[in-house]
């Protein structure tokens, strides 16, 4: 069953299809400190020196004998005919086993040997990874790689249950079993000097938030930022009313919030309700942006407001010239300067497309000081239905791909270049990828149609092998990873599911976004701040044009 889980953020393109931004710069990759160890090795590193200015020397003749010689043994096995050699000798030839026991004792030889040979090459790997020398493990990875490839060509012939315990058997297991292999690397961006503010409000100022653009994942982005502005103008924040916007406490723990900012700041619109009572009124409107249209509120959503027994006690007026189709950038000095009042409840609309201090807002853990890494998460509950869905069906090496379809085929064409590729050319990138990461599984966040999604996972083959693509399955009561939803009635809700499908993406080892979406946008807050993310991280095709791109209507 499909979770329409990338469904819930049309972005930009449900309020602004004409809207030109740029499209999105490429995920960075940052080199992490270290690559996953592999078991050590019985060989010693004697002859490199200390790579920290550069390797001076090479990799010395004794490891290059130690790389090199259990090649020579192989191909030398492969490339020589031993019954002719033996077929001609003037000395009799035992002949106790068959050939084919013959064959397998070489074999066995030969995959010894390669072990050895890998786990001196992957001992080479980290001392140079430590040192961050990226010539010699650009030399290493294709000798990996050439490892690997020769230690599956022996392996091919053999599956049965025999040769493994055969190959288990030895006294260095570390030496004996494959090990898994792969390029990408941690990403730990979280900085010890972040640029941080406090957020010291006045009790009894007050900013209303209103977020009306796109769908949820616009609208965690605009409470982000709200939450910025409140802090800069000295204000408690309020949430919207689930009768107004979408309902936050099913998706977000504000608790947790105030619990990591270290005192009640943000309110729900339960708390303002009751503590205002009869002064429930927006004293005045300080609109961010004057076009389209002012706040960019309508009149339907000023009549919702009134509904909720709110009084608005001004016209939606802007201090400045600024349109949402083209946003300025903008300081926190001008905010203050022009959004600064003494009336108690302001507030000054949709600022999703606000571009104030970006830097400052992206750094890992946002702009704000607090203690945990982040504010805006999903709730304890989801998050622990997603480690329990991971530990079920994926465990803790696995891809997650946010594949969005549904309506954006069109929106990408809009763009300049596409975002929209052919089924037949993503799964060649997704197979680039799993090459990279050596992940058995893909977790995917789709809107797509089954039709798409049978044919994505029919061509996602590397080394012959399909990789498995894994969805959330329907609801089945024989099934407990997601008994916590149900516990608290939280199941078959859109918002709930979305949140769920972001946690699952934010934990895995790599993720592949689709550029353009917030949904994805939203996931790598969350690896940024979880601090989860891979140098593998990517953008579906990244780099590429689509092979095929439709006309205009």
């Amino acid at each position: 069953m499909d979770r329409a889980s990338s469904d819930e953020d049309d972005d930009r393109e449900s309020f602004l299809e004409q809207n030109d931004r740029k499209h999105p710069h490429p995920i960075p990759h940052q080199p992490s400190s270290s690559p996953r160890r592999s078991p050590s090795s019985s060989l010693h590193v004697e002859d490199l020196r200390t790579f920290g200015n550069g390797v001076r020397r090479r990799l010395s003749k004794r490891y290059l004998f130690a790389v090199f010689l259990p090649l020579f043994i192989v191909l030398l096995y492969f490339s020589t005919d031993f019954r002719t050699l033996f077929s001609n000798s003037k000395f009799p030839v035992l002949n106790l086993d068959p050939l084919s026991d013959r064959m397998r004792e070489s074999e066995l030889r030969a995959l010894y040997l390669l072990h050895q040979q890998q786990s001196s090459l992957l001992s080479l790997w980290n001392h140079s990874s430590n040192s961050s020398s990226s010539s010699i493990q650009s030399a290493l990875l294709p000798l990996i790689s050439l490892n690997k490839q020769i230690e599956q060509v022996l392996l091919s012939p053999h599956n049965s249950p025999i040769n493994n315990t055969t190959l288990s058997s030895d006294s260095d297991p570390s030496a004996v079993a494959p090990a898994r292999f792969s390029s990408c690397q941690s990403l730990h961006r979280r900085l010890p000097d972040r640029k941080t503010m406090a957020w010291k409000p006045r009790p009894d100022k007050f900013l209303f938030a209103i977020c009306l653009s796109g769908q949820m994942s616009n609208h965690l982005i605009c409470l982000e930022k709200h939450m910025f502005f409140a802090a800069l103008l000295n204000r408690v924040l309020v949430f919207p009313s689930n009768r107004f916007d979408y309902h936050y406490s099913r998706v977000l723990d504000i608790d947790h919030i105030n619990t990591c900012l270290g005192s009640k700041l943000v309110l729900n619109f339960e708390e303002f309700e009751e503590m205002r009572k009869d002064r429930l009124r927006i004293d005045k409107f300080i609109c961010y942006f004057s076009a389209p249209t002012p706040c960019y509120v309508d009149e339907d959503h000023v009549k919702k407001l009134k509904a909720l027994g709110i009084s608005v006690g001004s016209k939606l007026e802007s201090p400045w010239k600024e349109d949402i189709r083209k946003p300025g950038k903008r300081t926190a000095q001008e905010v203050v300067a022009k959004f600064s009042s003494d009336d108690d409840v302001i507030a000054i609309g949709d600022v999703f497309y606000a571009d104030v201090e970006t830097e400052w807002l992206m750094q890992p853990g946002g702009p704000l000081a607090h203690k945990c890494k982040t504010l805006i998460e999903p709730s304890r509950l989801i998050t622990l239905t997603a480690q329990r869905f991971i530990q079920t069906f994926l465990g803790n090496n696995f891809i997650a791909l946010h594949f969005r379809r549904h309506g954006f085929l069109k929106f990408c064409n809009a763009k300049k270049p596409s975002c929209f590729y052919p089924v037949p050319q993503a799964a060649s990138c997704i197979a680039r990828v799993i090459g990279k990461a050596n992940a058995p599984v893909i977790y995917l966040s789709t809107d797509a149609a089954e039709s798409e999604t049978n044919l994505l996972q029919s061509l996602v083959v590397v080394d012959g092998k399909t990789i498995p693509l894994v969805k959330r399955p329907p609801p089945n009561a024989a099934e407990k990873w997601d008994a916590l939803l149900y516990r608290h009635h939280l199941e078959d809700d859109p918002q709930v599911e979305a949140m769920l499908d972001k946690s699952i993406c934010a934990m895995s080892s790599v993720f592949i976004g689709a550029a353009g979406s917030t949904f994805t946008e939203d996931i790598l807050r969350l690896r940024k701040d979880w601090d989860t993310g891979s140098s593998c991280d990517e953008y579906l095709c990244q780099g590429e044009l689509p092979n095929f791109i439709a006309e205009d209507e």
